[in-house]
């Protein structure tokens, strides 16, 4: 049975791909920096049907130690990784950099790169232990050079994970060939509390109404997404691989439905 590790999955889309993974019966090791969120979201998958087992294991990313724990804690109940996501991320408050506190900037690069760093290397040595594996990381806004004022600091960290990872799979081609496969999640735009809160939570965003109108036009809940990107993470056998749901086709699509029915996620 294979399994997968998933971090900041107590909710949002990691708990979303979460379910998903259980429903194809992998086992699934949840992990968040909250105790009690997962305790929740362990319950919720224990609730779908599945063949696997569910771990929960604290993990706050932006300390090495804590990730290398997962990582052990996840190998002893299951001996083998198939899979790892790092998706752990947070927001950044909606000011433009000069009016950034220091600490907001290095809260969300601990999180956001860092994080998927040091889970990257952590996941990697591991695997090459074992001698195979996949590890996706998540891109976002800015990770195709869009840029808007207020997202600065979240568009460099995703900029930066798109060439992290893009190099780490150079790497691990080069040294491993086809076992150890390094991989990009491109889910778009998803309506959860990660667009109107920044800081883990601890910040409020006020979103414009031209933002939330482009927001109501493009984006989708996770759940939607995952069911379409778990299904592609399970069979994928390419490195280097890059799963996109907002593709160029679909955002057109969905102006085009825009015309006829308009979502409104925001009052809801």
């Amino acid at each position: 049975m294979k399994t997968v590790v998933i971090t900041g999955s107590a909710r949002g889309f990691g708990l979303a791909m979460a379910k998903d993974f259980r429903r194809n019966n992998f086992n699934v090791v949840l992990s968040d920096i909250g105790e009690e969120n997962l305790k929740l979201a362990k319950a919720e998958l224990e609730k779908i049907a599945s063949e696997g087992e569910v771990l929960t294991a604290v993990c706050d990313v932006t300390k090495s130690a804590n990730l290398e724990a997962l990582w052990q804690k996840s190998a002893e109940k299951f001996a083998k990784i198939d899979i790892w996501i790092n998706n752990a991320g947070v927001n950044q408050p909606d000011l433009p950099v000069c009016m950034l506190k220091e600490s907001d900037i290095d809260f969300l690069l601990n999180v956001d790169l860092k994080g998927a760093i040091n889970g990257s290397r952590v996941a990697f040595r591991e695997m090459a232990k074992q001698g195979f594996g996949q590890i996706y990381n998540v891109e976002g806004y800015g990770s195709n050079d869009a840029m808007k004022t207020g997202l600065t600091i979240y568009g460099t960290a995703k900029r930066a994970i798109t060439y992290f990872t893009e190099a780490l799979a150079k790497e691990s081609e080069s040294h491993y060939g086809d076992k150890i496969l390094v991989n990009r999640l491109t889910p778009g735009i998803m309506i959860t509390n990660f667009l109107t809160s920044a800081n883990g939570g601890a910040t409020k965003v006020e979103l414009s109404d031209k933002v939330k109108k482009v927001y109501n036009i493009l984006g989708d809940y996770p759940e939607t997404i995952s069911a379409y990107v778990v299904p592609k993470m399970i069979n994928n056998k390419k490195n280097n691989a890059k799963i996109a749901w907002l593709t160029t086709a679909r955002a057109f699509g969905k102006f085009f439905k825009a015309l006829f029915k308009k979502n409104n996620y925001f009052e809801k």
